[in-house]
C-alpha cells in the first residue's frame, strides 16, 4: 500500500520528468500545465513570468530537434507536507542550468510555483 508521503514524492518527481520533457521538446502545453499560473522564474539580474517565459520557450531553438541529450537530472528532492523544493540539472542548448523549484500542493496536484536559476559555472553539477 502506498503512504500519502510516498506518492506525494512520486508525484514530485513525476512533475519534475515532465518539466524535463517539456524543456527538451519546447511543449509549452506541458509545461503551463505543471507550472502555478502565477508562477515567477528568476535568474541572476531577470525576473520573468511564466507567460513571458512560456513565450521565450516557444521562439527558441527546440534541443530534441538539434539532436542534444536528454541528459537532465535530479539532484534532490525534499517533500515536506504540501511542499517541496527540488534541485535540478539541465544542460540546454550549450549551457548547464542549476534550478531550483519550488513547488506546491494545491487541490491534490503538485505544481511549480517558483523557479531560480542560473548557468552553472563548474558545470558540474553536484
Amino acid at each position: 500500500m502506498e503512504t500519502s508521503e510516498t506518492g506525494d514524492f512520486d508525484a514530485v518527481i513525476r512533475c519534475l520528468n515532465q518539466y524535463f520533457e517539456g524543456l527538451h521538446t519546447a511543449n509549452i502545453e506541458l509545461l503551463d500545465a505543471i507550472f502555478h499560473d502565477d508562477a515567477m522564474l528568476k535568474a541572476p539580474d531577470m525576473r520573468r513570468s511564466k507567460q513571458v517565459w512560456l513565450e521565450a520557450v516557444a521562439s527558441r531553438d527546440v534541443p530534441a530537434q538539434l539532436g542534444h541529450g536528454f541528459n537532465y537530472r535530479i539532484l534532490s528532492v525534499e517533500v515536506l507536507g504540501d511542499q517541496a523544493m527540488a534541485k535540478v540539472y539541465c544542460p540546454l542548448l550549450g549551457r548547464h542550468y542549476i534550478d531550483f523549484l519550488g513547488l506546491l500542493k494545491e487541490n491534490t496536484h503538485w505544481k511549480i510555483v517558483n523557479k531560480m536559476y542560473a548557468d552553472s559555472p563548474d558545470h558540474a553539477a553536484r
